[in-house]
């Protein structure tokens, strides 16, 4: 099934910054890592982030362990079905396996009703079917654009079951830069120029390095709400 809409771009990796980090504060880091109260989000730049910041948001434990148990309870018959694949069908994802599902059971909408309603504009059409990715522990996403056609300006998602490291890479200048460090069970958001503008990736377990703390990679599932194109 295909289900998920990009376009890969690829790009090289950010330039190693030795200066000391930009970046923009956020709330607690999630308790699987010994990190401090420290920003959830890095930038090439201080203006980039600035610039950037009312469209790039890591909201940490957005949803509580009950609320994750809840959704995986709903997702692993289904997944469980299925196998990891190791090749995509536009190479932006690696061993990965995916669905899409529309009825969830009360705890479930209740959590997706919630991240509906901090992500997205009231009235806003939203894209039916929401999009489930299991990432395997070796797993990873690929840095792409998504497609315009058939999605908005805004993309949602919780992680489940891992903390990760997504880097966003500006498409046509390559040492325009941030990462956002997302903790198991909390909700990003990318909103416009941050949408279409910058590639997306999630990292390797190997290259998952954050402000200089390791961040190790496990399985991951991510719950996925997009809107529909205007």
């Amino acid at each position: 099934m295909r289900l998920l809409l990009t376009v890969l771009k690829r790009i090289h990796k950010p330039p190693a910054d030795t200066s000391r980090p930009r970046c923009l504060s956020s709330s607690a880091s999630s308790g699987l890592l010994p990190l401090r109260d420290e920003a959830l989000i890095l930038g090439s730049s201080r203006e980039l982030v600035q610039r950037l910041g009312s469209q790039v948001e890591v909201r940490t434990t957005f949803i509580t362990e009950e609320e994750e148990g809840a959704l995986l309870r709903e997702l692993e018959p289904g997944l469980k079905k299925k196998r990891y694949e190791f090749d995509h069908w536009d190479d932006a994802i690696h061993g990965y396996r995916e669905t899409e599902r529309v009825r969830w059971g009360p705890a479930c909408e209740e959590v997706l009703n919630r991240v509906r309603s901090v992500a997205f504009p009231q009235g806003s059409p939203l894209l039916g079917p929401v999009h489930i990715l299991d990432l395997d522990k070796t797993g990873y996403i690929k840095p792409h654009i998504d497609s315009v056609k058939f999605c908005g300006s805004t993309i949602a998602g919780l992680s489940l079951l891992s903390d990760s490291i997504m880097r966003l890479v500006k498409e046509d200048a390559s040492n325009e830069w941030l990462e956002l460090l997302l903790p198991r069970r909390s909700l990003y958001i990318l909103r416009d120029q941050a949408r279409y503008n910058f590639t997306h990736e999630i990292l390797k377990d190997e290259e998952s390095v954050f402000n200089g703390q390791r961040v190790a990679r496990q399985r991951r599932i991510s719950v996925i709400c997009r809107n529909l194109p205007d």
